[in-house]
């Protein structure tokens, strides 16, 4: 398995890239949030890899980071979920804004991702939840911490809108406890 790849990128043709490895040119299909970050051709590259064997064929996926790896990988043991639908995800929102998708179960995000039907993205939601989500989102620009995320799907459970907890989850200071922190969004939704 190949797990990293430094070289020489060679060509850059949208989602694929040459990278040349001492003398050997790998072909790699990268998302397009990667593709956006990458130097100019013929400077030095790294890459994150992961690897697809098929019968027909030897696949090379490259990330920048290894936050984004994670999430591929993740999205490729869900079912249904091939390389290309996974690296169209990811090339349509950046892991964060894929974990705060998965965190306010927000359907209407991966939806607008070509080839995510409503369905689809349904079951992508319940399969990411809890295994990718709070603890690696940023929501409404802040870090997302445990606590945050525990007040806010306690909203959500309570009937309120993605809109009114986010709202009412910034009234909350940073350091509050949960049951605190409920009290405070609660008091908050109730002005409003």
């Amino acid at each position: 398995m190949i797990g990293r790849i430094s070289g020489t990128l060679l060509e850059k043709n949208p989602p694929q890239l040459l990278v040349d490895c001492h003398g050997v040119g790998y072909e790699v299909d990268v998302s397009m949030s990667t593709f956006y970050n990458l130097p100019a051709g013929g400077e030095k590259v790294t890459l994150f890899t992961h690897m697809v064997v098929r019968e027909d064929a030897q696949l090379l996926y490259g990330f920048g980071t290894q936050e984004e790896r994670a999430a591929f990988r993740q999205l490729l043991k869900i079912s249904g979920v091939g390389a290309r639908i996974a690296l169209a995800i990811l090339s349509g929102l950046s892991v964060p804004d894929l974990a705060q998708a998965v965190t306010l179960q927000e359907t209407g995000r991966l939806t607008k991702i070509p080839g995510i039907g409503k369905k689809t993205a349904e079951r992508l939601l319940l399969e990411l939840k809890g295994k990718f989500g709070a603890d690696l989102g940023a929501v409404a620009g802040g870090t997302h911490t445990d606590t945050n995320a525990d007040i806010l799907n306690a909203l959500l459970a309570l009937g309120y809108s993605d809109k009114e907890a986010l709202q009412a989850l910034k009234q909350v200071p940073d350091g509050t406890g949960v049951s605190d922190g409920i009290k405070l969004a609660l008091k908050a939704l109730a002005k409003g």
